[in-house]
Order: C-alpha cells, then sequence, then structure tokens
C-alpha cells in the first residue's frame, strides 16, 4: 500500500469544486453520491447524465440541445450533444473587467499583464482582422510563437470568428514546422520575430522566410514584434500585429456545432510525420471544465502557471483556465536562466497557487539541490501538478520535503490525443507517493491484459471502455477515417487504446489511484517479462550522480537484452563501481530482470520539443533503422551519440 503523503482538511474538502458539484448533483438531480468513489463510478456508469450535469454546473453559454449523446455505444462513432452550438472563445471570454486575465514574465525580467477586458479588446481585434481577411469558417490559422499574451489572443480571435487553430513553438526549425502546418493549408500565420533562451536572443525571419515558402496558401503573414527585428518586416505580405488588428471591434463570437475543429495538434511525429489531430470545440470545452474545475479544484482567485510551450497540449490545457476566472501566469524562456530558482522567484512574486511543471523538472530541480521552502515564500501555492512522464516517487518525497509539506501534489497523465487526462487529482482525497491520484470523471479507465481483459494489481494497457467529449473528432487527410481507428481501436476493437502502460491500484476506502510505468510501444521485453521503462528510471535517478536516464530493449542472440544509457552529472564518469551500484540498486529495488545487461555513459540523450525523451529514435538508431522524422527533436545531433556503440556489439 503506498504511503499518504499529504491528506486535505475536512474545511478544504467541503470548500472543493467536486463537493460542491457533489451537493449540487443533489439538490438539482436528486442525485446522492457519498464520495468521490461513488460519484466517479456513477459517471462512467451514466455518461450522458454526467456530462449533461458538468454543462448545467459549469454555466457552459450555448445552445446544449436535447440529445446528449448519439450512437452511445460506438467507439469510434460516438457523438456527443449533436445538436448543440457553442463557441469556445465565448466560454473562456465570458469573464470582464479590470481584473488580470494573463500576466506574461520572460526570462529577461520584463513583465506584461492584460486584463479581462483587455484579452477581450485584443482577442476582438485580431477575429475583426481575420474577417476584413474574408476568413470563413474552419479556415485555418497557423501559428510560430513562444508563450505570450498575444499567442492567447489570436487563439480565442480566431475560434471567435469560425477559425481552426494550430502552433508550434519558434524553436521549431522550418522542416518541423512544414511537416505540420504544411499538411493543413493554413490562411493566416502568425509568427514571432525572435525569442530568448537561456540568455540568448534567436531571431527568426530567416526561418520565417522559409516557411512561408512552403505554405503557398497563406494570404497574410502577422509578425508579432517580440524582438523588434526590422528583417521580419520586411517579407513580403507581411504585417504587424497592431495594424492587422482592428482597434475598437466588437466581440463577435460564432457558434458552431459541438464537434466544429477548434485545434489541429500534432502527435510528436519521431516515427514519420506528425499525425494531424483534430479536436472539436465542445469537446475540448467540456473536458476541460472537468479538469480544471473538478479535479484541479480551480476558481477565480487562482493564479495559474503551466510550464509549456505553444508546441504541447499543455499550453491549450492552461488557456482553459481562463474559463473559470483564473489569472494564467505565462513564462517564456530557460526556466533555469539566470538561475535554478527562476520560476519559484515567479511563483513568488506573482502570488502563484497552481503550479504546473514537468516531472523532468522536479527532478532536475531536485538533482540541483534546490530547497524552495527555505528561500521563498509560497504561502499562496496551494497545488502542484507533473505531466510529461511519471513523477517518480522520490520527487513526491522532495516535493514535500523541501518546496511545500502543505500541498496537493497531483501526478496527472493523458496527451495530445485526448487533449486531456485519463488520471488527474481528487482535491478531496489524500496523495499518495508514486501513484497517480484518480481516474479522469466521466472516463470509463481500465486495465487490460494482452488478451483484452480487466486486470487489477498487475500491468497491462491503459483503455477507455466507453465515449467521452475530447476524442479526437479526426485526423487531418484522413477521408475513411482509416488511420484514425488503427490509431486507438485496432488493438482491441470497440475499446480506446491509449498506449501507456501502467497498473490500478484500489485502496480501501474505495479511491483506485494508478502507477505509470511507460508507454506500451517502448516497454522491454527480456525473457518474454514486460518491463516499464519507468520503473528502471525510478531507481537509476535516484543515484545523486546520474543526471537522467534512457533505457531500450535491443535485439540480442533470439531475446531482447535491457541497455540502459546514463548521462552523468558535470565533471564525473561513468566507473565499474558506479556500474555495480547501479546494478544492485534495480535488483534490490525492481527484480533481476530489470537489471540492465548494458550501461553506458553518453554526453546527451535526445528528447521531442516538448521534453519527453526519445526511446523508439534511439532504439531504431542502435538497431541501425533509420529515424524518419529528426525535425521532432529537439536535439536531433545526439542521437549519433547512440550509433555504432562498440560496447553494443559483444
Amino acid at each position: 500500500m503506498s504511503e499518504i503523503l499529504w491528506r486535505p482538511g475536512a474545511e478544504q474538502v467541503a470548500a472543493t469544486n467536486l463537493n460542491a458539484f457533489r451537493l449540487w448533483l443533489q439538490a438539482a438531480r436528486g442525485i446522492t453520491l457519498a464520495d468521490f468513489p461513488a460519484l466517479w463510478r456513477w459517471s462512467v456508469d451514466d455518461i450522458p447524465a454526467f456530462w449533461t450535469a458538468l454543462w448545467d454546473f459549469a454555466g457552459i453559454v450555448g445552445e446544449r440541445g436535447g440529445v446528449a449523446l448519439d450512437n452511445p455505444t460506438a467507439m469510434p462513432g460516438a457523438r456527443f450533444f449533436p445538436d448543440s452550438r457553442l463557441c469556445y472563445a465565448e466560454n473562456v471570454l465570458r469573464h470582464g473587467g479590470d481584473r488580470p486575465a494573463i500576466v506574461f514574465r520572460g526570462e529577461d525580467g520584463r513583465r506584461v499583464a492584460w486584463s479581462r477586458d483587455d484579452l477581450r479588446a485584443q482577442a476582438a481585434g485580431f477575429a475583426a482582422g481575420l474577417r476584413a481577411l474574408g476568413l470563413g469558417v474552419g479556415d485555418r490559422v497557423a501559428a510560430y510563437l513562444p508563450d505570450i499574451p498575444e499567442a492567447i489572443a489570436a487563439m480565442l480571435g480566431t475560434n471567435a470568428a469560425g477559425g481552426t487553430w494550430s502552433s508550434c513553438s519558434p524553436d521549431f526549425g522550418p522542416a518541423g514546422v512544414l511537416d505540420r502546418f504544411g499538411q493543413i493549408a493554413p490562411t493566416v500565420l502568425v509568427a514571432a520575430d525572435g525569442y530568448r533562451y537561456g540568455g540568448r536572443t534567436f531571431r527568426n525571419a530567416a526561418r520565417i522566410r522559409e516557411v512561408m515558402a512552403g505554405l503557398p496558401t497563406v494570404k497574410r503573414l502577422v509578425i508579432v514584434p517580440v524582438l523588434g527585428d526590422a528583417e521580419a518586416l520586411a517579407i513580403p505580405g507581411a504585417v504587424t500585429w497592431e495594424s492587422f488588428r482592428v482597434p475598437g471591434a466588437a466581440l463577435e463570437f460564432t457558434r458552431l456545432p459541438f464537434s466544429h475543429p477548434l485545434y489541429i495538434l500534432y502527435s510528436s511525429g519521431t516515427t514519420g510525420k506528425p499525425k494531424c489531430i483534430v479536436h472539436g470545440a465542445g469537446g475540448v470545452l467540456l473536458k476541460h471544465a472537468c479538469e480544471h474545475l473538478l479535479h484541479t479544484d480551480l476558481k477565480p482567485d487562482d493564479r495559474l502557471f503551466y510550464f509549456t510551450t505553444l508546441g504541447w497540449m499543455m499550453w491549450n490545457w492552461q488557456v482553459s483556465g481562463l474559463m473559470a476566472g483564473a489569472t494564467l501566469l505565462l513564462f517564456d524562456g530557460n526556466p533555469f536562466h539566470p538561475s535554478p530558482a527562476s520560476l519559484f522567484d515567479i511563483a513568488e512574486a506573482e502570488g502563484m497557487t497552481i503550479f504546473g511543471t514537468s516531472a523532468k523538472y522536479i527532478d532536475a530541480i531536485a538533482k540541483a539541490g534546490l530547497k524552495p521552502r527555505e528561500t521563498h515564500d509560497l504561502s499562496a501555492l496551494r497545488t502542484m501538478l507533473s505531466t510529461g512522464s511519471p513523477l517518480a516517487p522520490e520527487s513526491f518525497d522532495y516535493v514535500y520535503r523541501d518546496v511545500k509539506s502543505d500541498i496537493g501534489l497531483y501526478s496527472i497523465s493523458g496527451g495530445t490525443d485526448i487533449v486531456g487526462c485519463f488520471a488527474l487529482g481528487n482535491p478531496m482525497g489524500p496523495v499518495r507517493r508514486g501513484e497517480l491520484s484518480t481516474r479522469a470523471l466521466g472516463c470509463a479507465v481500465e486495465v487490460f491484459d494482452d488478451g483484452g481483459r480487466p486486470v487489477r494489481g498487475r500491468k497491462g494497457e491503459l483503455v477507455c471502455l466507453r465515449p467521452f467529449p475530447s476524442m479526437p473528432v479526426m485526423f487531418w487527410n484522413d477521408p475513411d477515417g482509416a488511420r484514425y481507428r488503427a490509431a486507438y481501436f485496432e488493438r482491441f476493437p470497440g475499446v480506446w487504446h491509449h498506449g501507456d502502460w501502467c497498473e490500478l491500484i484500489e485502496h480501501e476506502d474505495g479511491t483506485v489511484g494508478m502507477v505509470i510505468t511507460g508507454r506500451s510501444d517502448a516497454v522491454l521485453n527480456p525473457g518474454g517479462v514486460r518491463i516499464g521503462t519507468a520503473e528502471i528510471y525510478r531507481q537509476v535517478e535516484t543515484l545523486p550522480e546520474i543526471q537522467e536516464a534512457l533505457v531500450i530493449g535491443q535485439d540480442w542472440d533470439n531475446d531482447v537484452r535491457v541497455v540502459l544509457f546514463v548521462r552523468m552529472r558535470d565533471g564525473l564518469t561513468l566507473d565499474d563501481a558506479l556500474r555495480a551500484r547501479i546494478r544492485q540498486t534495480i535488483r534490490e529495488n525492481a527484480s533481476p530482470r530489470h537489471v540492465p545487461a548494458k550501461i553506458i555513459q553518453v554526453a546527451d540523450i535526445p528528447r521531442t520539443r516538448s521534453g519527453k525523451i526519445t526511446e523508439l529514435a534511439v532504439r531504431d538508431v542502435v538497431h541501425g533503422r533509420p529515424v524518419k522524422n529528426l525535425e521532432a527533436l529537439a536535439n536531433p545531433e545526439a542521437l549519433e551519440l547512440f550509433r555504432d556503440i562498440p560496447e553494443l556489439r559483444t
């Protein structure tokens, strides 16, 4: 049984949105649910009733229609609220006034604050500029931007005008941008003239020229002057952000069907061109309302931060926090510049209440020896969220020991495929060491064995048995839906297969936690036993000499052997004594089957632009196979460190 590290007090539980929803169900619907486990069970047993109730509780603006779920047993094929009409931006921008909507902080110390009225005016002006250009319903607007306020205004303006938004961060090279935007034929490109990272300035004019040359459908290039670089404005067709916007324009919203495309997001693209995943406005709105209001307990006084870029779905997730009336805290740059404590400096200065980041960041600040509870006033901070990879038990220990002891720490997990999460926090329940607190409300998440049978207390494939609103509407350029079905429904017909290798853990209080041990396509299989890579990382990264690690299965002697690559702390070298200690740690805390056959030091580890290590790409290099899309990687040059390694020939 996992150790309980923190539990909310009775007054905290009573004040949660979750408890308010439970009481509202009893008063407004006559549904009595004693506790969270009962609420979760009802939410998946009566899916139409749950999502209808959430629509009303959250105050979704729009015409709901009389049907909550059409074709309810079809996956794919089920349709939520098929008669409804709504606008995502109308819901997100429903709060006006002079309270702050967005506070931006750059790594250089620059601070920009927009009130709710400021954001509404900026979005209205951008929407009017699109309409003046003749943008029609469903036309695409692509963004090549850092995490700045203008990005949010442009996205909301695009949706208000009926358009569809797609984005990537400005550190993508032109080939990576064109691999994405080249598939969707955008009408407008919004780009920053550059960005700052790690104390350096990066000018993007040359990249933008190359991107524009590959996007013949673009009618207008809108330049956001982050650096004030005149070269970007010299590109043919370029106009400034201010000249494109129509000042004083009225804020008009185009209401469209529930499944009208709001976003086009992209898979990581490490095994070929990225898949273009289309998400509907209603599905995003409802799923995020559930995650923000109920699982994150987001309230109007909150100041919500997520360390992200426009190339990661957590940017889209954070924006929806505006619907609850919260203030969004944005940051662009290197979180370790000018010091490893930079994000905590912002947390203190801005009264951050919810701090969202990645598991890798938490591990990195732990290894850097940060103890923010001793150096910063974090009295406002009540929640930390972690995603991107499983949060190790030792990282839970670190947060409660060195960041803050009285805090809800929630490891959450989902992905671009659902623009949300399958596992989230439970503000009414305890935080258990090494566990994701609960399955998402309204998502019938289970774990299957290889034969498609539900299992408890042992590892298997994460699946969802019933429809949920934020399933993709479609893949772009997939007219018969074949690629969509192959991605999620071929492994277990009629069941969503997510691709995570995990375990559900039942507790005496009726709650069910989850432990994720890696992507199932990266699971190791030595001697026919399936091992999640996170089980090895969890042990290796407890050793102070090791900065980070990557593990793969190498085909060897008609079997698979485990190969571990480690990046050492600066100035340290891997030796036989440390190899022995690594093996002993893994053997004692995992199992003998987890022990790597080879342990090899490397200078760097390749990762995607959203910060995830790329086990599959390394596995391909080790086996002499081509990596199909290097542009998906933030540091593709690191792959060469894994090519033709002598130790892997014996």
